[in-house]
């Protein structure tokens, strides 16, 4: 066996998928095994690969056993005389495999290489050359200074800045997303050290390979796409704890005690000055539109009221009283901006019905509210109704300069009116369209492209792949969909190279598959275009859900007087109410003695109701109780909801 290739899954199954895809092509004509070693996911990675890929070795572990351990239970049972780790968001070329293995076969002295690496938009990864995170170099990394200066021999070590990324150099560290190992210099070091759980490990084996005599590899002959960072999010405060306290095991492992000492102390002030900047940052960029929504509908609700109380309330003099502004318009306030939340208003891209809607729930809210309160409270039913105008004018305006001048990234319904091309073979380049138009991305235009240079534009297609620059600018194209079925791995990579400075974003679908998968960003998964189920884990679910629950029990407090009399628990439902308020339950969660760890059911709040109660015979075998939960969990809907808790009012006092 020459090659074994071990890939560690955790909860990306499409990207999974279309990495293996890419594996398959490339495995040809090379004798070569392939592991999938998943750590415990729950998205539906094990099912896939066993239905789509059943040639691979798959290692279904019950728990999330990390990075190194899981890598070392395939390198256990591996026969190549190499040993490649790859990621799963990753894709390969066609001829990589043989290309690196032949490198390898040729330089005797290798006892690892790594390739260089491409984002999802076809730019140059820089952690594809690294160095040693020595005390100086580590300084340089984490304040800054090597991002100032990216090729000065000084300042640039930790990623080799230095060094030009197309020739190939002896290099340091090799990045965990590809490593060629020789499997007997591993037989002579050891496998990855399993106290690193995630981060580090890559580093600490680059290291020992080096220490044994043995050189690292920077091989730029071939190339990999790295969508880096879509299973752990880079950007997180998780991320800089988690990565920088491996550079302290790393440390501790190798450098002198005295020398640890002082890297540790340096890393430990980075990640808590990384930590303050990481939340300070997301704090601001959280609460700033929600702020500059706040102040500038209180200013609006100051003017108006002047107006309405000189011309209609108070002619002759007078003023609302002093509760008014300093009391009930900070309560309307609060109303409508945590149902414009809900309803997803503050979410990219901006979708503008989203805010009419959070405002009309938010006014409604008050104005029942409002009817049910003594009359030294009711201020001016006209003033709520004339402050939600204001408020939803003035919010859409916002938003139409904060998509004017492209400020934080804020984006008017980005997607509908995105402008496509999609490359490949007629069949299934129809198929991936038909499949684009079921997302719901109403895409403004979809034209197809064929990969032959000898097809015209006859038969449905508008040009071919030689024409790809000229089609996006005349198309006004704003996404270019890749079918793999057709278009060999390394064109698209070439295309992407080629296009990189183009203002085109990239994505490309499997074949058979119901996916379109792309990163417009090395810290965020992009766009992730999918037919599948409507899970419960979804964002937009999780808040419908959310929401729900808040309408539902205000509903309930509201008028207790009546629903007294229609529970079997009076005092029950009111603690309920109160939990569902304050996020501590949910009106619909799970049965409680179903076997959740069976079939893999998400993590959601515990229910006063469940699936089950929308059934009259609770004489239900715990099969299908679990069968039922599995159902609710995969394919959400707000009607599910609302139907349980119709069956099931009388029980909405269950504790």
């Amino acid at each position: 066996m020459k090659l074994s290739i071990v890939i560690v899954n955790y909860n990306v199954k499409y990207f999974l998928e279309q990495c293996l895809h890419s594996v398959q092509n490339a495995c040809n004509g090379i004798e070569a095994e392939v592991f999938v070693v998943d750590n415990d996911s729950v998205d539906g990675s094990v099912k896939m690969v066993k239905d789509k890929f059943p040639e691979v070795h798959l290692i279904d572990n019950k728990e999330n056993k990390g990075f190194s351990s899981a890598n070392n239970q395939a390198i256990r049972k591996s026969k190549g005389e190499y040993v490649l780790l790859l990621n799963p968001d990753t894709i390969v070329e066609d001829d990589t495999l043989r290309k690196v293995v032949d490198f390898m076969d040729q330089h005797l002295d290798a006892g690892g290489l790594g390739v260089k690496m491409l984002d999802g938009k076809g730019k140059f990864l820089p952690e594809s050359k690294r160095g040693l995170p020595y005390p100086k170099v580590a300084f340089f990394k984490v304040f800054g200074f090597s991002s100032l200066f990216p090729k000065s021999r000084l300042f640039s070590t930790y990623h080799l800045g230095y060094l030009d990324k197309d020739k190939t150099h002896v290099v340091d560290v090799l990045a965990g997303a590809f490593m060629l190992l020789r499997k007997k210099v591993l037989d002579k070091i050891g496998l990855l050290d399993e106290a690193f759980f995630m981060y580090g490990e890559d580093i600490d084996l680059s290291y020992r390979i080096t220490q044994a005599g043995y050189k690292n590899y920077y091989y730029p002959d071939t190339r990999i796409i790295h969508y880096k960072g879509e299973s752990t999010k880079k950007g997180s405060l998780n991320y800089v704890f988690v990565f920088y306290n491996a550079m302290i095991v790393f440390a501790r492992k190798h450098f002198s005690k005295e020398n640890a000492r002082a890297f540790s102390v340096m890393i430990n002030i980075a990640i808590y000055f990384r930590a303050l900047i990481s939340i300070l940052n997301r704090f601001i960029n959280r609460i700033m539109l929600p702020l500059f929504d706040a102040l500038l509908i209180f200013a609006g609700i100051l003017l108006i009221k002047d107006y309405w109380e000189r011309h209609f309330i108070f002619p002759d003099g007078g003023h609302y009283p002093y509760a008014f502004i300093h009391i009930a318009v900070p309560v309307y306030l609060s109303t409508w901006l945590l149902c414009i939340y809900l309803s997803g208003g503050y979410d990219k891209p901006i979708r503008l019905r989203r805010i009419v809607q959070g405002m009309v729930v938010g006014t409604l809210i008050i104005l029942v509210v409002y009817s049910l309160l003594n009359e030294h409270y009711r201020f001016s039913r006209a003033l709520i109704i004339l402050g939600a105008i204001w408020g939803t004018l003035v919010m859409l305006t916002e938003r139409f300069l904060l998509h004017y001048f492209n400020i934080n990234g804020y984006k008017l319904n980005s997607e509908k009116n995105k402008r496509f091309i999609i490359i490949g073979e007629k069949e299934e380049s129809e198929r991936v369209a038909e499949l684009l138009q079921q997302t719901g991305m109403n895409p403004s235009f979809t034209g197809l492209v064929s990969y032959h240079h000898h097809r015209n534009n006859s038969n449905g297609f508008i040009g071919h792949l030689g024409q790809i620059k000229e089609i996006i600018t005349i198309h006004k194209i704003n996404e270019v969909i890749f079918c793999a079925k057709d278009v060999p791995a390394q064109v698209i990579i070439d295309k992407m190279s080629e296009l990189k400075n183009e203002q085109v974003d990239y994505k490309i679908a499997p074949p058979e598959s119901l996916s379109i998968i792309g990163s417009n960003s090395i810290n965020t998964s992009g766009d992730l275009y999918v037919i599948d189920i409507n899970a419960i884990i979804k964002r937009s679910n999780r808040r419908k859900k959310r929401m729900l629950d808040f309408l539902v029990a205000v509903s309930l407090l509201v008028f207790y007087p009546v629903a007294v009399f229609l529970v079997r628990n009076p005092v029950g439902l009111v603690r309920n109410i109160f939990s569902v308020l304050l996020s501590f339950k949910s009106w619909i969660g799970f049965t409680p003695h179903a076997d959740n760890e069976a079939s893999k059911l998400p993590e959601i709040k515990q229910g006063v109701l469940n699936p089950l109660d929308a059934f009259q015979n609770k004489n239900v075998p715990e099969e299908t109780t679990n069968r039922l939960d599995l159902l609710y969990a995969r394919d959400y809907k707000l009607t599910n909801d609302l139907n349980i808790i119709l069956r099931g009012f009388r029980n909405l006092g269950r504790i």
